[in-house]
């Protein structure tokens, strides 16, 4: 199996670009927190130690650590770590969550001997984070630190945006979202963006590798997707947004940095892709007599929740 291109946009960011994205990015809603918990607990899953893979500025792990003794945020970018370091987090025990420079693939193997021992993890996340996973490569290394009864749960989101019906010409705006989805950030797609943007319905499993890996059990696979015009989303927490911080949250996402990166005369100009958005998401919203300065975008997206178990 071909390992999937590796992401190298968020391994450039620096500490100040990893904050930035810790601000803007809209957060998780606890209600998936509380689906991923429950399904652990309830398949026999304990509550030792978690790993956050992929972690970013460590929204996701200070989240659960609470529930968990010890906490670790692992990702390959310095700047994400040191961000997640600075933002702080500690488990039910008031130990510090642990952020480290590591990859997915390699699960915390590059610290000192004891820090991750095999059978030791009760429980592996990663949030809008395992489409850039080399998977042939993970899910051993996976096996090895999960201890018997041990989850694994993947989520991440579509690229798919729809305009809540409540805002003026919905339907316009949704049009022109779709447009730039099509025209701007797919020509600017890695092959992991179109993994997610199909909801992990191609992402490799542990029954399909060769040979497939028999600690995972496929029988006990559980998946939950979210309908992005299911308004009142359990995925995500996304009030309306201004138009101001829409821009600050879309210069997070990868296509849009790629666009950017080939494009640097037209960045932060108004020939910048996201500006041209947003100027045409602000003259329908005028037409429809929403007064300048008091733009909003609500909007919906399709997401998937993933969860693999190791068997007991």
């Amino acid at each position: 199996m071909a390992a999937e291109p590796r992401e190298v946009i968020f391994r450039k960011y620096s500490t100040e670009d990893g904050k930035n994205y810790a601000s803007f990015r809209p957060t998780y809603h606890e209600n998936l927190y509380k689906l991923v918990l429950d399904h652990h607990a309830s398949t026999g899953g304990q509550f030792d130690t978690i790993v956050d893979l992929g972690c970013g500025p460590g929204t996701t792990v200070r989240e659960l650590a609470p529930k968990f003794q010890h906490a670790f945020g692992f990702d390959p970018s310095e700047g994400m770590t040191s961000a997640a370091r600075s933002l702080g987090g500690a488990s039910s025990t008031g130990e510090p969550i642990r952020f480290e420079v590591s990859s997915a693939e390699e699960i915390g193997s590059e610290l000192a001997p004891g820090d991750i021992p095999n059978g030791s993890v009760d429980l592996i996340v990663a949030s809008t984070a395992a489409h850039w996973f080399d998977l042939a490569r993970f899910w051993p290394r996976a096996a090895e630190v999960l201890k018997p009864g041990g989850t694994v749960a993947f989520w991440g989101s579509s690229g798919s945006t729809y305009a809540h019906p409540s805002m003026p010409n919905h339907e316009a705006i949704t049009a022109v979202l779709q447009h730039y989805e099509e025209h701007y950030f797919k020509p600017y797609y890695q092959p992991g963006n179109f993994t997610s943007s199909d909801l992990y319905k191609n992402l490799a499993y542990p029954w399909d590798l060769d040979p497939p890996l028999a600690e995972f059990d496929q029988g006990t696979f559980f998946r939950k997707e979210w309908d992005p015009k299911a308004w009142e989303s359990d995925y995500i927490i996304q009030p309306p947004t201004d138009l101001d911080r829409m821009e600050k949250a879309m210069a997070t996402v990868s296509p849009v940095q790629r666009w950017r990166e080939a494009h640097p005369d037209l960045a932060g100009t108004e020939k910048d892709m996201i500006r041209m958005m947003r100027r045409d998401i602000e003259k329908i919203l005028h037409q429809a007599g929403v007064e300048k300065g008091k733009e909003q975008l609500k909007a919906g997206i399709a997401a998937v929740l993933v969860i693999v178990k190791k068997k007991l």
